[in-house]
């Protein structure tokens, strides 16, 4: 499972994103707490902080996951409740790493952690890994992994040294997760045994695994590529707002204003508005700096158009060439967020980009039994934490993105419409 590492490929990788997830109480924090500490990326006042913290909770030692429990009701509980985003940096790259919550309840939270990420590093408790396999959290979180199309997973079976660094241990944690990983379709899988609590395999190779010949787990997620090229895909630009403005020495000025999602902008390039159809050239693209040459996924930038269209909040620019498709249905996997069951009869929001749209789930398709990981086709509604395919219908047409094409325009959210709570985070699937 573990494949060689190429040491020309460490250069300055950039940023990383990851996420940490896993059942409660596999050591994400104090996982996440050890690599801020030895990456020198807690401040001394801080450290304090947390010794103090230690102390009054009757700790022997340093509680490094006291470093990204940040609420009081999580320190007291002794539990992560929220998603807490940690920064630090190694000589070779920069990190941006989420710590999701691990009771099940807190499910909801893992997905809006995991949705930005380039990774995922799941923990496994190898004291807890009995005859019936993997918990139902770690198999949640990894489908959900799946499902947000996050490429790479570095698995961090914690607590080795709970059971005497046993090799035996590694390798069947490191085999029923090789078959999780098939059946719910992650591909770059790497296993790593690590004690979180002391250090070992974390940042530094320890003495107590002799028969791992594998890099330390800071090693791996240096390697890794971060894969959401957003750069790279079809363009997609959602007007946020049209900017008027008149001058007595100069024409009427007409700008699109908005953050491009994805793809690439040029000034020149012919584009075509959706849902209009409608096509132009760009004449402009502006900032408060000045016009550029081309804008790039993650910029927020003015769009000047060389003629009138109707062009409004909601809609969107593409590439004049790309076959982006606009339709009143389509079909997603839904992970369901909000404690009231999803109801067909209700009217639900769907909010893609900049525009909402009035919608109803026509069907319950399937969902997804973190059990057994098979789809079971009775069903009739989505709970809390559930993920499901669902067949939906919009009032208004929205942008037909495949979630596996583009993630940034692939996903929605669905919003209760009488009650105004988010309900479901959408995937959109090919159509």
């Amino acid at each position: 499972m573990n494949a060689p590492l190429d040491p020309g490929r460490l250069e300055d990788r950039g940023v990383l994103r990851f996420i940490t997830a896993g059942s409660v109480d596999d050591g994400k924090s104090t996982l996440i707490g050890r690599l801020l500490v030895e990456a020198k990326g807690v401040l001394a006042d801080q450290l304090a902080a947390v010794r103090r913290a230690s102390e009054r909770r009757g700790s022997g030692e340093l509680d490094l996951s006291l470093l990204t429990d940040g609420l009081e009701a999580e320190r007291e509980q002794g539990i992560t409740i929220d998603v807490a985003y940690r920064y630090f940096s190694s000589p070779v790259r920069k990190f941006i790493v989420a710590d999701a919550p691990g009771h099940e309840q807190y499910t909801r939270n893992m997905v809006t952690g995991a949705s930005t990420a380039d990774a995922a590093v799941v923990l496994v408790d190898a004291t807890r890994v009995g005859v019936d396999g993997l918990l139902p959290q770690t198999r949640r979180h990894s489908a959900i992994a799946a499902l947000l199309g996050i490429r790479h997973v570095v698995v961090a079976v914690n607590k080795m040294d709970l059971v005497g660094w046993e090799r035996a241990v590694f390798e069947r944690i490191a085999g029923l997760y090789d078959d999780l990983a098939h059946a719910v379709g992650l591909k770059d899988v790497r296993c790593v045994p690590v004690s979180a609590l002391q250090g070992d395999n974390v940042t530094r190779l320890g003495s107590s695994s002799p028969w791992y010949a594998g890099p330390t787990l800071l090693a791996l997620l240096e390697a890794l590529p971060a894969d959401r090229a957003d750069a790279a895909r079809p363009l997609r630009f959602p007007v946020q707002l049209v900017i008027r403005a008149n001058g007595a020495a100069a024409e009427d000025y007409r700008g699109y204003a908005g953050q491009l999602w994805s793809g690439v902008l040029r000034a020149g390039q012919e584009v075509r508005i959706l849902p209009s159809g409608e096509r132009a050239r760009v004449a402009s693209i502006d900032t408060l700096d000045g016009a550029l040459a081309q804008a790039v996924a993650g910029q927020s930038v003015t769009v000047r158009l060389d003629r009138d269209v109707d062009l409004s909040r909601g809609d969107w620019i593409v590439d004049d060439a790309d076959e982006a498709k606009l339709g009143t249905a389509l079909t997603a996997e839904l992970c369901w967020l909000d404690r009231s069951p999803l109801d067909p009869r209700r009217k639900y929001l769907l909010r893609q980009g900049t525009r909402t749209s009035l919608a109803s789930v026509l069907a319950v398709e399937d969902r997804l039994d973190v059990s057994t990981l098979s789809e079971r086709r009775e069903a009739a509604a989505l709970n809390l934490n559930d993920i499901g395919r669902v067949r939906i219908a919009v009032q208004q047409p929205v942008l037909l993105d495949a979630y596996a094409r583009n993630p940034a325009t692939g996903a929605f959210i669905l919003v209760d419409a009488a009650t105004n709570q988010t309900a479901a985070a959408g995937m959109m699937r090919a159509t």
